[in-house]
């Protein structure tokens, strides 16, 4: 084989695997809830780089174990960031490969992932995105809410007079909205929603992809009467009906 017909069957269009690099920072998208939604170019990534920064360890740990790779894990999150990412930029610039995971999902989104990745392009470093699951894009395609236009939001700010306040600065925004949140907001998230936005179509998805998944459709006020007293568990993605032309 010529070295042009080896370079072609290694290029991404052939689907011909391509060695993790010396130097390059890998964003891998991890599973949000079932193990089993993992691409295999992501597991190769994790096995052939030097470490793996990790916002939890143990999410991430667990998921090492259940694919039989041992690897060095470092701790990356939002709170040691700043101390952590010159860390792993000096490793990158000595030709070390890292790999980045969130909690769970892409990192970069809602997590500190961004700043590495800022950290590393002032660098001229690589950075390289290893694609896969995210709880937002998941919610959004089984809502049923329209899904060519939208707009993420994250986590709202945890203090009511702040979260409100965003809530009514959307309240002409025509997308469709998306949102994170707690369990323990989730009954006063949904009281703003309706006072503030009315009796739009709402949607909550919680526990996506792991056997107690749920979703729940209606306005704000249905969804808080349907689930009652009922304590709601998991980290919730909450979309809503952009305002009508």
């Amino acid at each position: 084989m010529s070295k042009s017909d080896k370079a072609e069957a290694e290029s991404p269009a052939s689907g011909g695997a391509i060695c993790v690099e010396p130097g390059v920072l890998y964003l891998v998208s991890t599973p949000i809830g079932n193990l089993e939604d993992i691409t295999l170019r992501a597991l190769r990534v994790l096995k052939e780089v030097d470490f793996v920064a990790a916002e939890d360890t143990r999410h991430t740990g667990i998921l090492l174990k259940h694919y039989d790779l041992q690897k060095r894990l470092i701790s990356y999150h939002d709170f040691n960031k700043k101390r952590k990412a010159p860390f792993l930029i000096k490793h990158l610039k000595a030709n070390q490969s890292v790999a980045v995971t969130s909690d769970a999902g892409t990192p970069g989104i809602s997590d500190p992932g961004y700043y590495l990745v800022q950290l590393a392009i002032q660098e001229n470093i690589k950075v390289v995105s290893i694609p896969g699951a995210s709880a937002f894009l998941s919610a959004l395609v089984v809502s049923g809410l329209p899904t060519d236009r939208f707009v993420f939001e994250g986590f709202l700010p945890a203090k009511p007079g702040k979260r409100r306040k965003r809530l009514k600065e959307l309240q002409k925004e025509e997308r469709t909205l998306i949102f994170y949140e707690s369990p323990h907001r989730f009954a006063k998230m949904m009281d703003d929603l309706s006072e503030i936005l009315g009796e739009r179509r709402v949607v909550v998805a919680r526990e996506l992809t792991k056997k107690f998944e749920e979703i729940l459709r209606g306005t704000p006020e249905e969804i808080r009467n349907s689930v009652g007293e009922r304590k709601i568990k998991g980290e919730l993605v909450i979309l809503a009906e952009g305002k009508s032309t």
